[in-house]
C-alpha cells in the first residue's frame, strides 16, 4: 500500500473525536486528572497494537509512553507532546470541557496547547497501522505531564533512558517547523529614590518616574551576543510586575508622597549561543544610564532562576536537518506550498520540551503541530483542517523517516 493509499484511510470523524476525548479529560497539572487522562491513552496506544505502559516523575505523576516497533533496518521517530492544561479562565462562551466540533473549529481547554497535537500523531499512527504499513524504524509516542512547569516529564523520560533518532515535538505552531525558541532569564529590578511631600517634589527622586522611563526600554531590548538577527528576533525583554509606594513594604495609605520604591520584575527571552549573563549585563546597562537620568536614584537587579522550578534551555536545529527537510517535503506534498520554517514567531518566544530533547538528550529535532492562533485564551479553538492536515503531515513524516517494509512500499 503506498501512502497515498494509507492516507485516503484516514477517519477525520473518529479523529476529530478522539480529540474531543482528550478534552473531556480535566487533566490539570498534578492533578488525579492527569493521571485518568495518562491511562487512557495507555490503553488507546495497546489496542492498536503499540506496547504502551504508563511511566513515573517524581510525585504521583506519570507519563504514557508507547512504542509501535519496526521490523529493522529504519531510523527512530519520537513524538512528544504535553497533556496538562492550564486552567479555566473567565469569558468562555462554550463549555471548555465539551470538545465541541462545529463547521471549522474543535474547541477546549488546552485543544491547542496541547491536545491537538497529542492526538494528531496517535491518529497518524492509528492510520498507518489500519492500513498495513509496516514501518522498519520505531515509532515511539511520549504524552508527558509537567510541561507546564518546566519539563518534568520530558526529563523524567529522558533520564529513564528513552532516544530515538528523530523527534517531532507538536506544540502549537500553526503547522509552520520551528527550528529555533528562546530560553528565559526572570529577574528581579528594585529603585530606591527621595521622597518628599508633592510640595517639594522638585527634591525628590521619583521612583515611579525612573520606572516609567525604565519599562518601555526593557521591553525594547535585543541583547548581547546573538549570533546573526535570525538570533537576535527572538530576543525580547518584558515586565510583567510593577510595585511601586513608600518604602520597601510599599505603604500604599500617602499617596501625596513621592514613592521612594519600585520593584519590577520580569523576564528576558534569548536565543541558543546567548547567556543569562548576555540579558543581565545589558540590563545592567540599562540601570547605569537610568541613575544617570535620574542623580540620586539607587538600583539593584537579581536573576530570580533559582526558584525550584525547572527551566527549559533554548532549542536550535539546522534548516537542512534530515528531520526538517522530512516535514518540509510533507508539508509541501499536503498543503502544496513551502512550510514556514525557522525562527517563527511568536512560537519561537515560548519554551518547549523540545529544548530538553535537544540539550539532554542530544537528539536531533525539530518543533511542529497544529494550534496556536487561539492559544490559551477563551474559547480555546484548533482550526479542524489544520488539525487533519497535521495527522497527513505526520503520516507522511513518518514513513519518510522509519521507512517502510519491503512487503509494504509506501
Amino acid at each position: 500500500m503506498n501512502i497515498d493509499s494509507a492516507l485516503a484511510r484516514l477517519d477525520e470523524r473518529a479523529s476529530l473525536q478522539f480529540l474531543s476525548t482528550l478534552v473531556q479529560h480535566k487533566s490539570y497539572s498534578d492533578t488525579v486528572g492527569e493521571r485518568k487522562l495518562a491511562a487512557y491513552i495507555v490503553q488507546a496506544m495497546q489496542e492498536i497494537g503499540m506496547h504502551a505502559a504508563l511511566a513515573p516523575v517524581n510525585g504521583e505523576r506519570v507519563n504514557a509512553i508507547g512504542t509501535l516497533q519496526g521490523s529493522g533496518g529504519g531510523h527512530s521517530l519520537m513524538f512528544n507532546g504535553h497533556i496538562d492544561t492550564n486552567p479555566v479562565s473567565e469569558g468562555w462562551t462554550v463549555d471548555p470541557w465539551e470538545g465541541k466540533v462545529d463547521d471549522r473549529f474543535i474547541y477546549g481547554i488546552g485543544v491547542s496547547n496541547m491536545k491537538a497535537g497529542d492526538a494528531a500523531y496517535f491518529c497518524a499512527v492509528k492510520t498507518l497501522v489500519d492500513a498495513g504499513v509496516r514501518l522498519r524504524g520505531d515509532v515511539i509516542l511520549t504524552f508527558v505531564v509537567g510541561e507546564l512547569q518546566g519539563g518534568v516529564g520530558t526529563v523524567a523520560a529522558i533520564d529513564q533512558g528513552l532516544r530515538a533518532d528523530y523527534f517531532i515535538n507538536s506544540e502549537p505552531t500553526d503547522l509552520a517547523a520551528l527550528t529555533m525558541h528562546a530560553a528565559s532569564v526572570s529577574f528581579t529590578i528594585e529603585l530606591t529614590g527621595v521622597t518628599r511631600h508633592l510640595s517639594k517634589r522638585e527634591e525628590a527622586v521619583d521612583a515611579i518616574a525612573a520606572a516609567c522611563d525604565l519599562i518601555p526600554r526593557i521591553n525594547a531590548m535585543r541583547f548581547r551576543n546573538a549570533f546573526d538577527e535570525e538570533h537576535r528576533s527572538i530576543n525580547r525583554g518584558h515586565v510583567g510586575i510593577v510595585q511601586g509606594a513608600l518604602g520597601k513594604d510599599l505603604h500604599e495609605w500617602r499617596p501625596p508622597q513621592v514613592a521612594d520604591f519600585v520593584r519590577l520584575r520580569g523576564v528576558g527571552r534569548y536565543a541558543p549561543g546567548q547567556t543569562d549573563d548576555d540579558v543581565l549585563a545589558d540590563l545592567e546597562a540599562l540601570l547605569a544610564a537610568l541613575r544617570q537620568r535620574f542623580p540620586g536614584l539607587k538600583t539593584s537587579l537579581r536573576p530570580e532562576n533559582d526558584t525550584g522550578r525547572m527551566t527549559m534551555p533554548p532549542f536550535r536545529v539546522a534548516k537542512d536537518a534530515r528531520i526538517v527537510q522530512a516535514v518540509n517535503a510533507a508539508y509541501l506534498a499536503v498543503r502544496g506550498k513551502p512550510q514556514p520554517t525557522g525562527a517563527v514567531t511568536p512560537p519561537a518566544f515560548y519554551g518547549t520540551d523540545a529544548g530538553h530533547l535537544y540539550a539532554r538528550a542530544g537528539m536531533e529535532g525539530v518543533v511542529c503541530g497544529p494550534g496556536g492562533r487561539y492559544n490559551t485564551m477563551p474559547d480555546e479553538r484548533v482550526d479542524i483542517q489544520d488539525y487533519l492536515d497535521m495527522i497527513r503531515i505526520y503520516m507522511r513524516t513518518i514513513v519518510d523517516i522509519c521507512g517502510v517494509h519491503d512487503d509494504a512500499q509506501a
